[in-house]
């Protein structure tokens, strides 16, 4: 897992290098929710906060979800690895640290393109990634890829107390779960997530 991190890091610095050739990464508009993958990478590119949930050490391992902002790359050139700036003053990094077992759960409401619709609605897209809640500051480069990621969207995250002992996290991602249409769940493996145009290329050959 730690080396599809470390991947993520280097395709982003090789995509941003071409950016002014090839225009915007992600689209700014929804996609088709025929389109699983890309509506998946849509959702964690243009969201800023969500839904973090790890398992309580204080609670006896009742799970405990808490608002948390997040970044997976620049503004619309995101990588779909959610990245996090976390103390341990706060109950999610000490639980990861105990307990790295953890679930990310992002919607379309905030967006604002899911119109009157109730957030519940399947045409309201939701998405929830699990796996294990990670310190990257063991790796200096990704460690700070993560915090201009972050500080790009945050702009206050640079100015928060230093004594706080503020660290970055990353989600390292095991399952997608999706739902963007009626249906159910859209089947998503953590490949076709992680690379979308290689998914719509695919389907053109």
């Amino acid at each position: 897992m730690e080396l599809r991190g470390a991947l993520c890091f280097f395709l982003i610095v090789f995509l941003d290098a071409s950016m002014s050739v090839h225009g915007r990464l992600l689209p700014e508009k929804k996609p088709d929710p025929a389109d699983a993958a890309a509506t998946a990478r849509w959702l964690v590119s243009q969201n800023s906060w969500a839904i973090l949930s790890t398992i309580s050490s204080e609670l006896g391992g009742a799970p405990f979800g808490n608002v948390v902002s997040f970044s997976d790359g620049l503004p619309d050139e995101g990588c779909g690895i959610p990245y996090f700036y976390l103390t341990t003053l706060d109950p999610t990094a000490r639980n990861a640290l105990k307990d790295d077992r953890s679930s990310f759960t992002v919607s379309e409401y905030p967006i604002g393109s899911c119109g009157k619709i109730d957030p519940e609605n399947p045409t309201c897209a939701k998405l929830t990634l699990t796996g294990k809640l990670k310190l990257v500051d063991t790796n200096p480069k990704e460690a700070e890829f993560a915090k201009q990621a972050l500080f790009s969207k945050h702009a206050e995250m640079k100015d928060w107390p230093k004594d706080h002992n503020f660290q970055f996290f990353k989600l390292e991602i095991e399952d997608i779960f999706l739902i963007d249409w009626f249906g159910g769940p859209k089947p998503l493996t953590l490949d076709q997530y992680l690379h979308p145009g290689m998914n719509q290329l695919a389907s053109a050959l």
